[in-house]
């Protein structure tokens, strides 16, 4: 039975806040106040990629993020500032929360993601029997497990990404 193929993608240091290219990461989401952490750039490559990837996911992609309150209002407000759902085509609503890392399984499950772009391998071992194709987004210290796709960069993800999905039969 073949299966709709459906995204996943995280928001901190994915989305936004990404590592710098001199390797340091933007706090400032997280750090400031809500005026300097609406200003803070997406991840470079972020808007773009993910433009043409709703576009060959139909549409099916949805932002799972775990943080808490203060953390969670300030990315709703930070997407609908940077018109995230406009510029990317993502169905706006297409956002999920959770207070746990592990916690991302269950929506994972729910909504039948196939393919999940995260910046934390223990999320991805979470989702190790749930998601198919697993992209662990941003630069890596050490070596990455062979069950996990590394991806540091978005143009690495749209590579990767596409070349999976040219090659699945879901």
């Amino acid at each position: 039975m073949m299966r709709q193929r459906r995204l996943g993608v995280d928001f901190g240091r994915v989305i936004q806040g990404g590592a710098m290219p001199d390797g340091t990461e933007d706090t400032v989401f997280l750090d400031g106040d809500l005026e300097r952490a609406l200003s803070s750039p997406a991840t470079e490559g972020a808007f773009e990629v993910l433009a043409r990837l709703t576009d060959l996911f139909a549409g099916r992609v949805w932002i799972i993020s775990k943080c808490g309150p203060a953390v969670e209002r300030k990315t709703r407000l930070w997407l609908d500032h940077h018109e995230f759902w406009e510029r990317t085509g993502t169905p706006a609503g297409h956002l999920r929360f959770c207070r746990r890392r592990a916690d991302k399984a269950g929506h994972c499950a729910e909504l039948g993601i196939t393919h999940m772009i995260d910046d934390r391998l223990d999320v991805h071992r979470a989702i190790r029997d749930i998601v198919g194709h697993r992209y662990l987004f941003g630069p890596w210290p050490g070596p990455v497990p062979d069950w996990v796709t590394p991806t540091p960069t978005w143009a690495d993800v749209e590579t990767r990404v596409t070349a999976d999905l040219a090659g699945a039969a879901l």
